[in-house]
């Protein structure tokens, strides 16, 4: 039977969708862009609107998001040679409402935003993102891409890794997030310039940020535009449309510094290019840069942008630990910078006052396992750069050494009396205190053609128990008992059990 509440909700949602259709009916009475016709009319990309449609997002908020989208998208021209739209929703399970090629004009798109529906559950980012990066990349469209999210953006989870990879395949990432979103998180994600890349914007207010954001879209997927897509201290990705072929023409490119009166610096790139990036640049510099298409068959404009590069970065910049065990760990550091680097020094002692060990390692270096370490020890680790401007840098991190677990005292192979010479049993003692119990394995190999892989079995014990029979004995076998305590596995003891080895019983 349908609760009152149900139906309330179901109500509510009619309603929303009322309100939606009517005010999309309505909006056609007024101008929808500022960009002039011309200049939409010659963009040519894939745009992929995800959507949060999770639980976490209200009834109200939600249809607010699809009168935003289709008061963004209508001034467009749609289908093959123009914009392809696709609207992939975010819930418990990533659904792709309509891919691509399903909509070549604004009546046929107007009405799918019209007849979607929202799908409720959990924000699972992560598992919608793997499936927009197979919807960006899996086709061969030389064509600019840009992944719209529109999302509350409370915990948007692990996305900064499938995002990363999104942005390393050209796709450009543009974010519209409620006030309450996680903008740490986001600005990472989203490709620069956040000023126009990334709006964080009341829900009511969406209207505000329409025309601007429209207007980054234009700059990303219009032909006559040049774009920077990636930034760091010592280099930049340039991206624009395709206008050429590697038939019909080349690219020239040149750029140089602002700031200073330094060489121009060329490339020629082929006529299928649709990206290149820049590198040997100066840290926390602006360039300006010029793409030229030179072309037989029709003159072009010149293409310019102008970006400044991030700040530098000096190694070591992190620090991570791996490897850790009782008597060792592993400390690795980045960025690797060889060419800038002279030497590196690693120094670790027990806190607060153990002994300072030292060690210098190549520019080249870029970890150091630290070995016969205290167990159950914390201890400092510093990792300090020497560059080539006579500067060291330094950066420090704590580590602490995994408890020393107790060793097998003593492990015997004795033949059963009364027996087969196939069988013997194996006993054992072990230190008692924090005992779990004992993992016994037995490998038997095999010397005889073929020579297979050898045979092994394993066999989980309780700690009362101190012994085992062993059964069906071959003469390659090799018996190990190890102790298993709460916080691990202890060192075992192997035996081999001569003309007596065998499978556990």
């Amino acid at each position: 039977m349908t609760s009152f509440s149900d139906s309330r909700k179901r109500m509510r949602g009619v309603f929303l969708r009322y309100v939606f259709l009517w005010a999309t009916l309505q909006r056609g009475c007024r101008p929808a862009a500022a960009v002039p016709a011309s200049v939409l009319n010659h963009c040519e990309g894939d745009l992929l609107l995800l959507l949060d449609s999770s639980g976490s997002v209200s009834n109200y908020d939600f249809y607010q998001f699809l009168y935003f989208i289709s008061d963004l998208l209508r001034p467009f021209s749609l289908g093959q040679g123009h914009v392809r739209v696709a609207l992939l929703q975010v819930g418990s399970s990533p659904k792709l409402e309509f891919s691509f090629d399903q909509h070549n004009n604004q009546e046929s798109l107007q009405t799918a935003l019209l007849r979607v529906s929202q799908l409720q559950g959990d924000t699972n980012n992560v598992a919608a993102l793997e499936v927009a990066h197979r919807i960006l990349t899996k086709t061969d469209r030389n064509v600019p891409k840009v992944l719209l999210w529109l999302t509350d953006g409370v915990q948007p989870g692990a996305v900064d890794k499938p995002m990363s990879e999104l942005k390393a395949q050209g796709v450009s990432v543009l974010i519209v997030f409620s006030v309450y979103g996680d903008y740490k998180v986001l600005k990472r994600v989203a490709t620069p310039p956040l000023k126009s890349h990334l709006y964080s914007v009341d829900i009511d207010s969406l209207d505000i940020i329409t025309e601007e954001l429209r207007t980054a879209i234009v700059k990303i997927i219009c032909a006559q535009q040049l774009n920077v897509i990636h930034l760091a201290s010592h280099s930049a990705v340039l991206q624009w449309s395709p206008v050429l072929t590697a038939e019909t023409g080349y690219y020239e490119l040149s750029y140089k510094s602002v700031r200073t009166s330094g060489t121009e610096l060329r490339k020629t790139l082929p006529g299928d290019s649709t990206m290149t990036e820049l590198t040997g640049l100066q840290p926390d510099t602006s360039y300006t840069a010029f793409l030229h298409p030179e072309s037989n068959e029709r003159l072009f404009g010149k293409l310019s942008v102008s970006f400044t590069t991030l700040p530098d970065v000096f190694s070591p910049a992190e620090i991570s630990l791996s490897e850790l065990g009782p008597l060792q760990f592993r400390v690795t550091w980045g960025p690797l910078q060889p060419d800038r680097v002279k030497r590196y020094k690693v120094e670790y002692g027990v806190i607060p006052s153990g002994r300072v060990q030292i060690l210098t390692l190549q520019s080249q270096a870029e970890s150091a396992l630290l070995t016969g370490l205290e167990p159950g020890s914390q201890y400092l680790v510093t990792v300090s750069a020497l560059h080539g401007d006579g500067k060291e840098r330094a950066m420090s991190v704590r580590a602490c050494t995994e408890e020393a677990l107790p060793a097998l005292v003593d492990l015997q192979l004795a033949p059963v009396e009364g027996h087969v010479a196939q069988e013997m049993q194996a006993a054992w003692q072990a230190h008692t205190v924090g005992l779990e119990g004992f993992w016994v394995s037995l490998e038997t190999k095999n010397y005889q053609p073929p020579f297979a892989e050898p045979s092994k079995s394993t066999m989980y014990l309780p700690s009362s128990t101190s012994s085992v029979r062993l059964t069906r004995l071959a003469p390659s076998s090799r018996v190990c008992v190890f102790p298993v305590y709460r916080s691990g596995r202890g060192e075992g003891i192997c035996c081999a059990a001569g003309a007596h080895g065998g499978l556990l019983d």
